[in-house]
């Protein structure tokens, strides 16, 4: 048997077989670089090409922040809108309840009285489209008299040389001219219209009177009870508004939630278009799930450290699609600094 022979180094070799010293000028060995395992992963830091490493668009960071922000706003609203709803229904059955409670005491006279109030009611409204009906009126005689004075300031254009006829102001002159013309069916038209409802504001008035001085028994003993319904129609009135627009504010997030969402899935459209428009890449080992995605069965069995980190609720990457569910919870931040890192990751081992 060979005599073994003792080397600094501390390994053993046979005689004759010495293992070369490092010189004072060389520096020290490196390692035999490791080869990948089986399932795509290896013990040494892959090369990152240059170029791949590819920064977040900013343009998401925006529009989560207003998706975040239209999702906070419609759960805020939504729990208001829902408070607003009960308590208007709790109104309304207080207010059917104590109606109830009060006609039972007064009897027959409600029922007396009821026409005198329908009538005033319809008085009221008739006297509302009076006013109205006015207000159309004043505004189309006013478009009227504005109109006739663009006529005037036409035909002084047009006559002020009167051996050319100026296109221009011919046909300002034929426009103003067609603005009188519509102004003056509808002056008309809201003269007569204003006239009309004073004539049904006129008989509701009177038939009030007489049904006042017809039922005035029964008018006064009832007052109480139509009273106390005028204040809770009132009131349900208002929470009715507040309701109506709480309503219009969901809607309107609700509507820049979609807008985000339909931007984030268009802005991913774009990246994946881009990506597939990049020349192709040196073949390296198999690429690992990306973060977001379920594991494949056989990345299962392999025990391959790339399937999704975003299971627990997180925030999916930036290629996945955006449009499939509510809008991520977790902070815009985090969710950035998990996005850079698995995209860096991805890269690494693309």
């Amino acid at each position: 048997m060979a005599e073994l022979r003792q080397v600094p180094g501390g390994r053993e070799t046979p005689q004759g077989e010495l293992r070369p010293e490092a010189g004072p000028d060389e520096g020290p060995r490196s390692p035999v670089s490791e080869e990948p395992r089986g399932d795509g992963s290896s013990s040494s830091e892959a090369k990152v090409f240059p170029g791949e490493e590819e920064e977040l668009d900013p343009r998401i960071q925006e529009e989560l922040e207003h998706l975040n922000q239209a999702s906070e706003e419609i759960n805020q609203v939504e729990l208001q809108l829902d408070e607003a709803r009960t308590t208007y229904r709790r109104i309304l059955q207080e207010s059917a309840r104590k109606l109830n409670t009060q006609g039972s005491q007064l009897g027959s006279c409600i029922e007396k009285a009821r026409p005198y109030y329908e009538a005033r009611r319809l008085a009221k409204e008739a006297q509302q489209e009076t006013q109205k009906a006015a207000l159309r009126y004043e505004r189309a005689v006013s478009m009227h008299n504005a109109a006739r004075e663009m006529v005037f300031v036409a035909e002084q254009g047009v006559m002020a040389d009167k051996n050319r006829l100026d296109p221009t102001w011919q046909e300002m002159l034929n426009h103003a001219t067609c603005k009188v013309n519509e102004a003056e069916e509808e002056r008309l038209h809201g003269e007569r219209e204003h006239q009309r409802v004073t004539r049904l504001c006129q008989q509701a008035e009177a038939r009030v009177q007489a049904l006042q001085k017809t039922l005035r028994r029964a008018i006064g003993k009832s007052r109480p009870y139509f009273e106390l319904k005028a204040q809770f129609s009132q009131i349900l009135e208002e929470h009715k508004a507040k309701v109506t627009e709480l309503e219009q504010q969901v809607a309107q997030a609700k509507t820049r939630y979609s807008v985000a969402l339909r931007n984030l899935e268009q802005i991913s459209e774009q990246i994946h278009a881009r990506r597939r428009g990049l020349p192709p890449r040196p073949p390296g080992p198999r690429r690992s799930s990306p973060v977001g995605a379920e594991a494949r069965p056989q990345e299962e069995e392999d025990g391959d450290s790339g399937i999704i980190e975003g299971a627990e609720g997180e925030a999916p990457e930036e290629g996945c699609s955006l449009g499939l569910g509510p809008a991520p919870d977790a902070d815009t931040g985090t969710w950035s600094r998990k996005h850079r890192e698995a995209h860096h990751r991805r890269w690494m081992w693309t």
